[in-house]
């Protein structure tokens, strides 16, 4: 289980926020965990020190384009990127520094995947370069792919055959769990363990991740076959529970090893 880095920026500065509170009609009702006094460039720096590639770069809204620059140039080649990310744009990040961008919302369309978009923006990057985002949040039985920042759900439940048909397209999945991103209260083991038996390609996991315990239980019940993404109980985000260091050494601990 690789430790993929994140830098989630919002109104142009790294921050870690609540997923299911953002709200673009009601701006001021987002949770904020954390906000850096620390330059984008800084965490960069850092995950390059430890050489952590694959990480993530959000822009979670407008006003953020600056920073992301920033980050992508002090880690070029090292982290993906996200946000606002369309078949027009794509190649332009790439050309930034950024190894992958991240989708989910252009290739969504009234609720369903749109193939037109994403034939369009296999074409304009390349598969290899593509990662899609199904982030989700759950309704009844089951997880729903989430789009526009977590905000909207579509029609398309995470299942293995929709898992299937998308890595046709894509060279990674993240997938974020919103309903518990941010809060550090525990993951969504049984999204955990669905997600790790249907997935055929490198799939990154995020959400709820309070402890080492819980690296444990994702390694465990993800078989080993998860990488994970860690934010608000980091204490370099202002965390109390995990330790980064620690974090890095437990995952590297698990790499290419039996659970």
């Amino acid at each position: 289980m690789k430790f993929r880095p994140c830098i989630d920026l919002h109104d142009g500065v790294v921050k870690q926020i609540v997923g299911s509170t953002l709200n673009d009609s009601e701006p001021q009702a987002v949770t904020t965990n954390f906000v850096a006094e620390k330059p984008p460039s800084w965490f960069a720096e850092l995950y390059r020190a430890d050489n952590l590639t694959g990480g993530h770069i959000i822009k979670l809204g407008p006003g953020n384009d600056h920073a992301a620059e920033e980050a992508l140039a002090a880690w070029p080649g090292g982290m993906q990127l996200g946000g606002g990310i369309t078949a027009e744009n794509a190649a332009g990040w790439l050309d930034l520094g950024a190894s992958h961008v991240i989708v989910t919302s252009y290739v969504f369309r009234d609720g369903m995947i749109d193939s037109v978009r994403l034939n369009k923006l296999v074409k304009a990057v390349g598969r290899k370069r593509l990662v899609l985002d199904l982030s989700c949040r759950r309704r009844g039985e089951h997880y729903f792919i989430v789009t526009d920042r977590w905000q909207k759900f579509t029609s398309v439940i995470i299942s293995p055959d929709v898992l299937a048909d998308l890595a046709r397209h894509c060279d990674e999945f993240l997938i974020h769990a919103a309903d518990v991103e941010g809060k550090c209260a525990g993951i969504e083991a049984e999204l955990v363990e669905k997600v790790s038996q249907w997935t055929p390609i490198a799939t990154t996991y995020a959400g709820g991740i309070r402890d080492l315990a819980d690296l444990q239980l994702i390694n465990e019940a993800g078989r080993g076959l998860l990488d994970c993404t860690v934010g608000s109980a980091l204490d370099i985000f202002g965390g109390k529970t995990l330790n980064y260091r620690e974090a890095v050494l437990f995952c590297r601990s698990t790499e290419n090893k039996s659970p």
